[in-house]
Parts: C-alpha cells; structure tokens; sequence
C-alpha cells in the first residue's frame, strides 16, 4: 500500500509539471535510457515524435507511464536517471520536485522568451563554432551536437541554429550566460549586444568572470539588470573556465584523430595546431576513461624551451583541472625516473631524445624502461622532423616494427601488442631539396610513412587566414671598405708565414670550410704553427662577415675580445700552475693585431664606411614605428653574435628610442656555439616581455622560428639570412597580425634574394605536393605508404646489422690514444674512459687528475635528471679547453669532448667531432665502485 501511496504521489507530480516537461523533454534521448517501458510503446512514442511533434511525443509518454498497472518496483528512479541521461536535466529537478525558486523560474522563461523573439538574427550565427564552444561548457550533450552538426550539413546553417536553440533552453538555468559566452569566444559582437544591450568586456557583472562583486539590496553593484530586457542575471551561473574551443577549420583537421586514426596536421604558424592537439588529447583520455581503458598521452617536442611552453600555456592550462600533466626535460630538476612520471600522470610532455633512451632501456630489458604499449596517444611536435636519422624517426621506426609484427600475429590468430595512436603537427613538412613535383611528392609521402598517417589533414582558413605583405630590400654593395680591407691584409700576412694559399675569397662561407679543413690537417700532422695560424684566420674570416652584417665597431670588439681571452687562457690563475708557453705571445706580436688595433678601432667609428645593409634595416624598423599606432616585430638574423650586436645598435640610437623601439634579442640555449647560450628561463623572461609590450621588437637567431609561442607581429624582417623553404614559411608565419609586412633585407650580389626565389618556388612546388597526396586513392595512398614503411623497416634492419657487426670488430679502448688539441701533449688511453648512460663520457682516473685545471663556468650551470655541470676542465699546459666537470649523483666526473682532442688509432692521428664516429667499445662507468673509492678516500683524509 506505501508503494502504491509513493506511486500515486509521484503521477501527480509529474501531472503537475506536464505543461513544464512538455517543453523540457527530448524523448528520442529519455527512450533510449527507459527499461520498464516495452520496446511497443517505445516505438509509437518515437513514431508520434516524427511524424507529429516532440511536445506530443512527450504526452503520450506521460500518458502511458500513467496507463501502466502495475508499475514496476523503481520506476520513478528509472524514470529521473533516465531524464538525467537523456540531457533533460532541468526536467529531472522538476520532477524530483526541487524546482528552482519562482523568481529564477520566471528569469529564466524570460530569457527562453527573449531568445524566441530574437531568434531572426540568431539564426544568422556561425553555428557549427557556437555548437562546439556550447557543447564544451556542456550545454549541449554530444547527442544534441551530432544532431545539430548534421542539420548543418543536411539543411544549411540556418537549420542548425533552429536545433541548437531549440536545445540549449532545455537546459538549467545558467545556461543563458554560458551562451552569452559562447558568442563572445566565437566573435558575434552584434549578436551579444542584441541580447544584452551591451557589447563583450562592458561591465556586464559575475557573469563571466565567476567573481563577485559588493552587493547592495542584494544585487551586484555593476550588474546588469537583465529583467528589464527579458531575462534576469539571477539566472545565470558563471561557464566553466579554461574551455577549448576550436574553429571550423580546427575541427575539420582534427576529426580523423577523434575517430582514433593516425593523422599530420598541417597548419601555418598561429593557427592553433597546439590547441587542437590539446583537443584531441581531451577528447582521447576523455573516451579511454568512459571505456574503462587506460589512457596515456606522451607529447614529444623537438627543443627544451617547447617543453615548458606547451606544459604551461596549452596542456596543463587546460586539462589540468581532469588530469595529471607532467613535464620532463634536460633542464628539469625532477629527481625520480622518468617511468614513474610517466605511470603516475595522463599525460607527460618531454624532449623526444628521454623517450627514445627509455624505450631503448626496455628494449635491452631493464625494468626501468618504456614500451610503446604504455602509451595510448604520441602527439609529435614539429613532425616534419621525422626523417632518416632523427630522434622522431627512430621512435616511429620502433613503432612501425611492431605494427607489422602485429600484422603478422593477426594472421597466426596470437595476441598483438598494443600501439598508441599517432599525432603529428607541422607548419611546413617541406620538399627535402627535391627539384620536381614528383620528389616532392615522395618526400611527403615518405613523412606520412615514418608518421604511420592515415591522412595529411590541411584547412582552409578562410577569413582567418592572415598571409604578410612581402618585399625584399635590396642594399647596394659597399663601395669602400678600409676596415676589411686592414682585416684582409693581416690575413694574408698569415697566409705568407704559415705558406698558406686559399683558393676563394676571403670572408665567405667557402674559406670557413677551407680553413677549417687546414687546421684539422694540421692538428694530425703535428703542425703548430699552420694549425694556430688557421685558427687565427678562422676568426679573421669571422669578423669580415661581421663587417658586412653589423657594424664594422662589433667585428672590432669581437676581435679584441678574443684575443684578450685568449691570452688569459694561456696564463692561469695564481694558484694554478701551468708550464706556460710563450709561443702564443711570440705568435700573436708577428701576426699584427697588437699594430692594427688602434688603426681597426679608429675605422670602425667612421659611419661613412657602415655596410649598407644595416642602413637599410634602420630606415625598415624607423617606416614599421613611424606608420603604425603600435608596432610589434622580429628581426631574424644568422648567428648569435649578430643578434646580440642589432640588440645593442638599436639600444644604442637614440632615433629609435624616440619613435618608441625597445629591442631585446632572444638567441638559443645550446652550447655548441662560443657564445654564451641563453637559458630556457631567460628565454621566456624575453618573449613575456614581448607578450606583455615590454618589448616591441625581438632580434633572434632561427630559434625562434620553429615551435616558440610568441605574440602576434605586425612586421617580420629577415636580415641577410635565408635557409630553406620550411624556415621561410616559419619565420613568415610570425607576421599574423592585421595587415603585417615580411621583409628580406638582402645586399646586392649576396645570393641571398635569389636564394629566397628558390624557397618560394619549393613552397608552392610543396603545396601542389600536398594537394597531390590528398587527392590519391585511399587504397593507392596505402599502398605506397605500406612501401615505403617496409623499406625504412628494411633499411634500419640493415643498420642495425652492420652496427653490431662493427661492434665484433672493435678494437680494445687501450689502443687508442689521446692527446691535447693544442698542445699534443699526451692525455689518456681509451681504457681510462668510461661511459654514463650511453651518453657521457668521463676519466675519473688519479693520474688524467694531475693533467688538468679547473674553472668555474656559471653560464653553463645545467641541471639535469640524474647530474649537473657548473664548470669545465683545461689542460694544464696550454689552457686548451678539454670538456666540463660533471657532478654525477655527488661524484665529480671530468666529462670529454672528444673534438678538444687528437686520437691515435692505428698510429694514425684523426679529428674526430663526435663520440659515435670512434670505433671503439667504451666501458659502462661502475657507480657503485667508484662511489666506494670516494668514500675510502674521504676517510683517509680524515684520519691524517
């Protein structure tokens, strides 16, 4: 009898609330989620539904759970969830009578009025983007978001504004603020403005903001007061924040990946590529978690900086409230195994080399390693990088192993491991130097290969699209050049002393390779006066090109400075002792510096003489200043030392600092160059401050070009430097503000505004490339893709083959021999030097101690996972620079770079740059005995 008391009680309210449920109810959505209604009734209810109307369907719903005797034990609980489910939530509390209150009931049908009446111009929307921010901030249920994408497609925008606005008022009150947001993210000013009477950002209360204001009478103090335009403040709540929101295009390119498949995303510089793969990754876990799988997502990137900027300004930014974001890096200070960080979060962002180490280390069968089958989703940044040799290509050929491994299991019906789902994002994959289409072509097709894509996707960008106005400025050849021309006669001085003759011109890149090629020759033969004459002229050459860049004033100082440091290298501190040498004083007073300084110095204040590539850039950034109300821009040039020395000229002109310039380089943090590299933090430091209007004008080195989120520019200078297609389109990409310029400020008969010619030429050449990829038949395109993975597969195989055959015939450490670069004093067999982690090699051995000094370097202090460096090691004798101090889990271990050395192997003396090129087995470093030495040794001097 109670049950039957409950029931009655709960017909009546469902008879009370009829005229509000009508309007609330969805049925197509409730049925699916209704178990005590037979599928009969089920089935007229949709049929009333599609031939007449919802509302009618709706009744017949109520009129037959009323009809049904008796009703079954926890229908009514059934019945709510099902309304839950089915995205009628707003019913659900009417029906579990918890209505709102009758003010916010009355609020919010004035604002299910106000959107009738102006329903006209709503229609006029762009539907598919409010769709998707709606169904973000979840006023819309993936359900109402197929239904409304498909009348889109099927009826045109118009009929898919009708559905989405017939579906959103279904919602709790709130729901009309977060639509006001929505058309406020997907730019409909007029259409905010009609609704509110107010545009975007007035003061238009807590609405957004989710803060709230001092309250007088109970009404925020800069509220709107909404009731008197048909719907109430009251009845709305502040929308999620931190919402992804993505573009038609956006969604375009992405939806492949949302249906699990392997894709390349190909969009230009600023079009939000990051972003979408932020979606994507939402969007895999989200559907891994309501699947019961587990889900990982490891985003690779190619440079350190990349790891902080995609953690903090994408990935963490956005799904930190749902998941677990890590960041793992060389820089990283985290002081637990990479495994562990990747087991205890969703999703991890790293610098690609520490997944590839960890994956070799399962590889080899330590328990500390990663397998492909942990991951779920590899998101590859920049992934045009996915080519022979590269650390992206190795993962994907480990990938595209066990991929056909599978293959082959699945034929024998066994098991197949699991392999994550690929992602790959690039502004340009380029055409790998090739010279016709069908190169082209095949050099796409290889990148989709490596990536394993089912499709390159591209969008069109349509209005978004913002392509730079372009123009070369071509600077007239200097007619005078006194400062070269004293550079030149010293060099050629050297020439004669060392009997030196080079057979191109001085200050090119074709002298660099020769002259380096004569050093190495030398530093084999034992020849120490051709080998420090052509290290002299290496840096001679280096400030001609100076000369012609930047002011002849920061080629002099780079001169000086030089030679300043490099008498201090061979003088030690007082107490440090070192067989000096006088050679190099001796040297360095018959090669003429010392005589032409003052003369070098005098030269290089005369502005007549400047190059006029400089002027042209100057008249560039004054027009960029002068002609807009606020000018944003990058200056890309060649090196380092280029950058910093435009940084300083523009600091240093007072024409610049009155039309508002204020310049700030930003240069790499890797430490192959001799100058000092710029931290990923100091980096960052600089583009905030170009963010914020600190800073209007960066001069960079390529660093910049490639993958760092810098703010929007209005202008793009790229000066006396081209490299290739791929570049081109980077460094353009910066300029994506309104009405933005890209210049090429290039000297006459440089080469430099013919080899830009080139880059356009191979820029279209790649979009025709694309375009052809595209449009090939599914089954061809696999075809070709299943060829291509088979040979790289083939080819690392035979890699691998004659590696480990080039591994049985290496010779014992013992038999190669190290001497010093400079001086050729001996230094070390290869049997003192051991191995850390594949990558580190180090002599901790007493005697190599007594051969060596040690400085402090604070600008390379590095911080890693398991070390750090904060100085570097020099030889005794000569002050040659041998490699850097390395504090290894609180043991010092001196660490060489082999390119400071000589090596003897065979009794033949080479110059080797890498470790990789010698062939020999180095021995593992033993931690654990040598840690044991230490503390021995700690003892001993204790005791005495």
């Amino acid at each position: 009898m109670a049950a039957d008391k409950d029931n009655d009680a709960n017909i009546c309210l469902i008879e009370d609330f009829r005229p509000r449920l009508r309007k609330l109810i969805e049925v197509e959505f409730v049925l699916d989620h209704l178990n005590f209604l037979d599928n009969d009734n089920k089935d007229l209810i949709r049929t009333k539904a599609r031939k007449e109307s919802n509302l009618k369907a709706v009744d017949l719903l109520i009129d037959t759970i009323i009809r049904i005797r008796p009703l079954p034990n926890g229908w009514f609980r059934e019945f709510v969830d099902a309304l839950s489910a089915g995205g009628c939530k707003h019913a659900a509390t009417y029906v579990e009578d918890s209505p709102p209150c009758p003010a916010l009931e009355a609020e919010n049908d004035n604002c299910v009025r106000l959107i009738e009446l102006l329903s006209p111009s709503l229609l006029e929307m762009k539907t598919t983007d409010v769709c998707w921010d709606c169904f973000s901030k979840d006023i819309l249920t993936a359900e109402d978001r197929e239904i409304i994408l498909a009348e889109c497609q099927n009826r045109g925008n118009m009929g898919g504004a009708r559905e989405l606005l017939r579906r959103i008022v279904r919602f709790p009150p709130g729901w009309f603020s977060i639509f006001l947001k929505a058309l406020q993210n997907t730019e409909h000013k007029n259409l905010f403005k009609e609704l509110t009477g107010e545009s975007p950002g007035d003061n238009l209360i807590d609405l957004y903001s989710g803060t709230e204001e001092p309250m007088e009478n109970g009404t925020p103090e800069n509220s709107l007061d909404l009731s008197t335009s048909g719907c109430i403040a009251a009845a709305a709540e502040s929308p999620p924040k931190d919402v992804i929101v993505l573009r038609d295009y956006q969604m375009d390119v992405a939806r492949p990946a949302l249906e699990g498949k392997n894709i390349i995303i190909c969009l230009p510089t600023g079009s939000g590529k990051t972003r979408v793969a932020v979606y994507i990754t939402k969007e895999h876990l989200d559907s891994r978690r309501k699947e019961g799988r587990p889900g990982k997502v490891v985003v690779l990137v190619n440079k350190v900086p990349l790891v902080e900027q995609h953690y903090s300004t994408e990935f963490w930014k956005f799904l930190k409230n749902k998941y677990k974001v890590e960041r793992v890096s060389g820089d990283s200070q985290l002081k637990i195994s990479f495994t562990d960080i990747v087991q205890k979060n969703d999703i991890v962002i790293c610098t690609a080399q520490i997944l590839e180490n960890y994956l070799e280390r399962a590889h080899s069968g330590d328990d500390d390693g990663i397998k492909l089958s942990d991951l779920s989703l590899i998101v590859i940044d920049e992934c045009h990088h996915t080519q022979k040799g590269g650390v992206y290509n190795h993962i994907m050929i480990r990938y595209l192993k066990q991929k056909h491994k599978n293959a082959k299991l699945k034929k024998e019906q066994k098991d197949t491991v699991d392999i994550p789902q690929i992602l790959g994002l690039t502004a340009s994959p380029g055409v790998g130097g090739a010279k016709k289409i069908e190169k082209a072509e095949e050099h796409i097709l290889r990148i989709c290969a490596n990536l394993d894509a089912y499709k390159i996707m591209t969008g069109n960008l349509g209005e978004n699209k913002k392509e730079p106005h372009k123009k070369i400025a071509t600077a007239e050849e200097r007619k005078e050049d006194p400062f070269g021309d004293v550079i030149k006669g010293i060099m050629n001085a050297i020439h004669v002393h060392a009997e030196l003759n080079p057979t191109c011109d001085l200050g090119t890149q074709n002298y660099e390779q020769w002259v380096v090629q004569k050093e190495q020759n030398a530093a084999k033969e034992e020849n120490q006066k051709v080998r420090v004459c052509a290290e002299h002229l290496r840096q001679y050459n280096e400030a001609l090109y100076l000369g012609k860049t930047i002011r002849m004033w920061d080629a002099f100082s780079f001169l000086d400075k030089y030679f300043d440091e490099e008498l201090k290298k061979k003088v030690a501190p007082e107490d440090e002792e070192i067989s000096g040498s006088l050679f190099f004083t001796a040297f360095f007073k018959i090669y003429f510096f010392a005589d032409s300084k003052v003369k070098l110095q005098e030269l290089a204040k005369l502005p007549q003489y400047e190059n006029n590539s400089l002027a042209k850039l100057r008249t560039k950034i004054l027009h960029e200043f002068t002609s807009r109300e606020k000018a944003r821009g990058i200056i890309f040039t060649k090196t380092r030392r280029s950058a910093i020395a435009l940084a300083q000229w523009v600091q240093e002109n007072s024409k610049f600092e009155e039309v508002g310039v204020k310049a700030c380089h930003v240069i790499g943090g890797g430490g192959q160059s001799v100058v000092k590299p710029m931290t990923a933090a100091e980096q960052r430091d600089v583009l905030n401050k170009f963010q914020n209007a600190e800073v209007n004008l960066l001069i960079a080195t390529t660093v910049a070009e490639e993958g760092l989120d810098i703010a929007a520019c209005n202008f793009v200078i790229r000066y006396e430097l081209v490299t290739n297609e791929i570049a081109m389109i980077q460094a353009r990409g910066r300029g994506r503000a309104e009405d933005s310029s890209y210049t090429l400020v290039a000297g006459e008969g440089s080469g430099v505004a013919e080899r830009e010619s080139v880059n356009e030429y191979r820029e279209k050449m790649m979009s025709k490339a694309i375009d052809k990829v595209k449009k090939l038949d599914q089954d061809e395109y696999e075809k070709r893709i299943k060829e291509f993975q088979i040979q790289a597969i083939m080819e690392e195989r035979v890699r691998t083959t004659k590696k480990k055959q080039k591994g049985m015939k290496k010779e014992s450490p013992s038999k190669v021999k190290f001497s010093c670069r400079s001086c050729n004093k001996p230094v070390c067999s290869g049997e003192d030097v051991e191995i850390i982690e594949n990558m580190h090699r180090v002599n901790v051995t007493p005697q190599f101690k007594e051969l060596f000094i040690q400085r402090e370097n604070t600008s390379l202090v590095k911080r890693l996972l398991d070390y750090e460096t904060n100085g570097f090691i020099a030889c005794k004798d000569c002050g040659q620079r041998w490699g850097s101090m390395m504090l290894y889990r609180g043991i010092e271990c001196p660490c060489l770079h082999v390119k400071n050395f000589l090596v003897t192997y065979d009794e033949k003396k080479k110059n080797i740059n890498k470790w990789s090129e010698l062939g020999i087995q180095l021995p593992a470093f033993d931690y654990a005995e040598h840690a044991r030495s230490v503390a021995e040794s700690s003892e001993d001097e204790q005791s005495m």
